[in-house]
């Protein structure tokens, strides 16, 4: 009986997986994928050395090599991927090599059978949804590719030169122009589709509806979004039934924050916050902190909704963190503050193996030479994940509101919901000093569990914290320990402290723990039964 009501809910469930909302990304983590560097199909007879980045050719990843080797994610703790576009693109090779990377599209209308079939691409979406993951699919509206300044129209899904911008250098300066030129080059130009025209927005629209459809896609990464106007997309995105996240490229954060509305996008990637984290935390570098809390204070004035910004550190249009910072503590402390604040935390593949390429093409390493090796980076995005998917599947954490509750030059507080993560950029040596904070609300006596290193540390008069960096400048994320309970989070640290720890508080400062499951989450765990065999469908 209860096999047959749950096989009766699975229309519902999985109806809720695929017209994923912005409510049921907020809760996710993203692992950032270029489809042809992830991983090579088994038995490809592809020399796995043969891939050098700056030569900036096609590798051999595929749809199917992902779909096989989702487990590396998964085990990460990652509940979403974001892949790179799969749409047809021009031939190969062109100035800048090959089109490997997916982004120089000629028509949209079609699948890039270089990574695979419309069944693999359906395949990857399925076993995504049985592990009760999501997906998102990068696309680029705003422009096609050629390889001359003269395009041969006939490849491309808009055969018609009056359904593009006539031919302009862009001036970034100039929103019109910014919005109407060609990007790229006169070696290989990005022809601008008229988006402006009511055949091609009633076109895109026709096409995106039934693509999500198709391939079950769960939300769009919008390439290039504020090469468009902005009331493009809230229909385009409408039509699409999904959670629609853009690429405002840039850290002017007003800039950035107008595209989040109603009338376009649900979300845009974070650039302004992935900025000012550099100014915090790189080394050598700033070392401004002031610099974080003042983009996070001006954001939340100025975002609709920080709670579905992209939160990154790395992506395919920038160097790597590790080509900037010296000190892979610097690179932990910013991982903490992507997850443990608002907003949806995005991994681009290869930061969890320490690769360092510094701009495109050098950032678009192949992963394969790593091995997938269980990295300290590795563990510290895994433990990241395991923390804050425990969060939302106990408690209403992810909708609490961060706070920077004090800050100096070297260290920061951050608390959202019951949560503190103490942050420092001051590297990994050893140092004579610590951060201290009084008045955090937390009552004198009460037991701390820090997860990064799993030690106690308990509350002082006043609802003081203090870390010490004696031993070097690590991250520091606190929560009662018993919000742990019932996790295999810090396991000897929980045992530890029974005795000596009271009930959960009450109060409105510290809630107790409730199980409060969100659909997409219901959806998850629906999928996780359907993964691990406990019913058949």
């Amino acid at each position: 009986m209860q096999h047959l009501f749950l096989l009766a809910l699975l229309p519902l469930f999985s109806t809720l997986a695929f017209a994923a909302s912005a409510d049921d990304w907020r809760s996710r983590s993203i692992y950032q994928i270029i489809t042809d560097r992830y991983a090579l199909p088994a038995n490809s007879g592809i020399d796995p050395n043969a891939c050098d980045p700056m030569q900036q050719r096609i590798c051999g990843g595929t749809w199917a090599s992902i779909t096989a080797n989702l487990d590396y994610i998964q085990n990460m703790g990652f509940t979403a991927i974001w892949i790179s576009p799969v749409n047809q693109n021009i031939p190969g090779p062109t100035a800048y090599g090959d089109p490997y990377h997916g982004y120089w599209i000629a028509d949209i209308t079609q699948l890039n059978d270089r990574f695979g079939t419309a069944d693999d691409l359906k395949a990857l979406s399925n076993a995504l949804h049985q592990r009760g993951m999501l997906l998102m699919v990068d696309v680029v509206v705003n422009n096609v590719a050629s390889t001359s300044m003269t395009p041969d129209y006939s490849q491309y899904y808009f055969k018609d030169p009056s359904l593009y911008h006539p031919y302009c250098p862009v001036d970034y300066s100039n929103q019109t122009s910014a919005q109407q030129c060609w990007l790229g080059d006169t070696k290989l130009p990005l022809p601008d589709v008229n988006t402006e025209n009511p055949t091609v927005i009633n076109a895109y629209n026709q096409w995106v509806g039934q693509f999500v459809q198709e391939y079950q896609i769960d939300g769009l990464r919008i390439d290039a979004a504020k090469h468009v106007r902005r009331d493009f997309w809230g229909p385009f995105c409408q039509a699409s039934g999904v959670f629609c996240i853009g690429e405002v490229f840039g850290d002017d954060l007003q800039t950035c924050a107008s595209y989040q509305d109603p009338s376009s996008l649900d979300s845009v990637l974070n650039f302004p916050q992935y900025s000012a984290l550099q100014d915090a935390f790189v080394l050598p570098g700033k070392a401004n902190m002031s610099s974080l809390v003042d983009e996070f204070d001006q954001a939340r004035k100025a975002f609709k909704d920080v709670g579905v910004l992209g939160n990154f550190l790395e992506n395919q249009d920038l160097p790597r963190w590790k080509n900037q910072s010296i000190d892979v503590q610097t690179m932990f402390q910013a991982l903490t503050f992507s997850f443990m604040s608002d907003g949806i935390p995005i991994v681009y593949y290869g930061q969890e193996q320490g690769f360092s390429g510094n701009h495109d093409p050098a950032n678009r390493e192949p992963l394969w030479p790593s091995g997938y090796t269980q990295t300290d980076t590795v563990n510290f995005i895994t433990m990241l994940n395991k923390l804050r998917n425990r969060l939302i599947e106990t408690s209403d954490w992810v909708t609490e509101p961060a706070e920077i509750i004090s800050y100096t030059n070297s260290t920061l507080f951050l608390a959202k919901g019951f949560v503190v993560s103490v942050l420092t950029n001051i590297g990994s040596p050893p140092r004579n000093m610590s951060a201290n904070m009084v008045g955090s609300g937390f009552a004198p006596g009460q037991v701390m569990i820090d997860t990064v290193t799993c030690q106690q540390l308990i509350i002082g008069s006043q609802g003081s914290i203090n870390i010490d960096y004696s031993k070097g400048g690590r991250a520091s994320i606190l929560i009662p320990e018993y919000y742990l309970r019932g996790s295999d989070l810090c396991l000897t640290a929980q045992r530890a402290s029974f005795q000596s720890v009271s009930a959960p508080p009450t109060s409105s400062a510290f809630p107790s723990l409730q199980l409060s499951l969100s659909p997409a989450a219901i959806s998850a765990l629906l999928g996780a039964l359907v993964y691990i065999g406990l019913f058949h469908v």
